[in-house]
């Protein structure tokens, strides 16, 4: 059995239970309260009792989590103030990510494994145009066409609405309309970064699940800076991780410690404007994703950014101060209170606005699984470094890593947008050796009942001859050769194509 975490100290020490932590929790706090050292403190202690770790780094300043904390003498005082006897300064074992490739290794999914629910959230479409993107992606599964990055899904698009009066009997009617509406989006993706994200080799999520030669769970860090400039995309991104996850682990029941811990920063973004349909997914992945071993903990500035339902759920909470400067600063203070368990010598409520940075109330899941009683504490310094990393040390880091060298080239086998290329060049050689072969102008001309050179009089244009000559105008290029075929194909009896 893992030893208790201990995270903050009242009276006595506040501990999480490693075989309840898969019961989720809640990180609340206003800006500059201390959410990222609180994180930072709870990453510590379960890498320490060898539970691997995904954390996004939305400041840039969780890096310092790879390298050993130095004596600060704030952080020596509070060590001092808090007994904690065996307090050391050590680094984690710590792996960068990042989508954009730059600070990190390279991550990567394929567009089938987003999903049209997913990629409906991300390009923000409305129920038509969410439903046209499902007919895409049934359309594609059913012929074979793979999915991987978006100029797939943009060959797909482009060919469904061009085939669109094709499709309509099996799928559907297909609003051209709706087709444009997401094209417009994909262009809008790209330009944040999609296309460096969606591609191969995808992401094998059992590389997040590690440990190093001494145990200790891996960190692994999401360098989440850029991708916060685009806040939907950073959001759907771990959505998308968390619904994997859930897919793609066995089930494990409660087990004496998490296979994975995942932190979820900034997490009122993910909520924020969010279609039904997606909320109720979250809130089964949030469910019965602690039956795969995986604890989630939401981190957040107020409570009231969670809906009801998933914040019911998270049992092991640490909640900085809130600011009531305004009546609904207010409202949201009196709510965050009555989250916890009341403890008859604390005005919870009051506390929660007098609380200084590092101080916290905290309430962790005690060994029956009820929440325990809400006390104010301070939380433990970190063992590591407070602040980020230098940029030779990440890169030192990223060079050493196990997995270096294989995410960092990316793959682009044949997929949908080369297989469509190719039967769009196969289509066209077709017809250009139909051009070849098919008779000239000028045997066409006596089928007609047309002179082939004029006599000595002008005679009338007859309506045959005004189209004839318009199509000998156009017989030089590659178009006019096809409204040959088209036009004239039809009054000798050909099929029009």
């Amino acid at each position: 059995m893992t030893d208790p975490l201990v995270i903050a100290v009242a009276e006595t020490p506040l501990c999480i239970l490693p075989q309840l932590a898969n019961r989720h929790g809640l990180i609340a706090g206003a800006t500059g309260t201390g959410k990222t050292i609180t994180l930072q403190v709870m990453a510590e202690a379960f890498s320490l009792a060898g539970v691997p770790v995904f954390a996004a780094d939305v400041k840039g300043d969780l890096s310092g989590i790879s390298q050993a904390g130095t004596a600060q003498p704030k952080i020596v005082e509070r060590a001092k103030k808090l007994k904690l006897d065996d307090f050391a300064f050590s680094a984690c074992p710590v792996a960068f990510w990042d989508v954009f490739g730059q600070q990190g290794h390279p991550v990567r999914a394929t567009v089938s494994e987003m999903g049209p629910l997913l990629f409906s959230r991300l390009l923000n479409l409305n129920d038509t145009q969410a439903g046209v993107l499902t007919l895409v992606f049934k359309i594609a599964d059913d012929n074979g066409l793979l999915l991987i990055d978006l100029k797939d899904l943009q060959a797909m698009l482009k060919h469904v609405g061009d085939n669109a009066r094709d499709f309509q009997t099996q799928y559907g009617n297909i609003s051209a309309a709706s087709i444009g509406a997401i094209q417009r989006g994909l262009i809008g993706l790209e330009q944040q970064g999609g296309d460096k994200f969606f591609g191969e080799p995808a992401m094998n999520l059992d590389d997040w699940i590690q440990t190093d030669a001494n145990g200790h769970g891996v960190v692994n860090i999401l360098a989440a800076d850029k991708l916060m400039a685009s806040p939907t995309l950073y959001a759907v991104f771990l959505l998308w991780l968390l619904s994997e996850l859930f897919e793609r682990l066995p089930e494990v029941g409660d087990p004496d410690k998490p296979k994975l811990v995942f932190f979820f920063d900034e997490a009122h973004l993910l909520f924020t404007d969010l279609p039904k349909v997606l909320e109720q997914k979250i809130e089964q992945v949030v469910r019965l994703i602690r039956s795969k071993g995986v604890g989630i903990f939401f981190v957040t500035q107020s409570p009231m950014d969670i809906p009801e339902v998933i914040l019911g759920q998270l049992g092991n909470r640490v909640q900085h101060a809130l600011r009531a400067f305004t009546p609904k600063d207010q409202k949201n203070v009196h709510a965050a209170a009555q989250t916890f368990r009341t403890n008859p010598k604390l005005d919870t409520e009051k506390a929660i606005t007098e609380l200084g940075v590092g101080e916290a109330l905290v309430s962790f899941l005690e060994s029956s699984g009820t929440p325990g009683v809400v006390d104010r504490a301070l939380v433990c310094p970190p063992r590591s470094q407070i602040g980020p990393i230098t940029t030779e040390q990440r890169d030192g880091i990223i060079r050493n890593s196990v997995v270096y060298g294989v995410y960092e080239k990316a793959v682009d086998r044949e997929s949908a947008y080369e297989r469509l290329r190719a039967r769009v060049e196969a289509e066209a050689n077709a017809q250009q050796a139909q051009a070849k072969a098919s008779p000239s102008l000028g045997d066409w001309l006596p089928n007609l009942g047309l002179p082939r050179s004029g006599g000595g009089t002008r005679q009338r244009e007859s309506l045959a001859e005004a189209m004839a000559k318009s199509a000998a105008r156009a017989v030089g290029s590659t178009v006019g050769r096809q409204i040959i075929r088209g036009v004239l194909g039809s009054l000798l009896g050909g099929s029009r194509r």
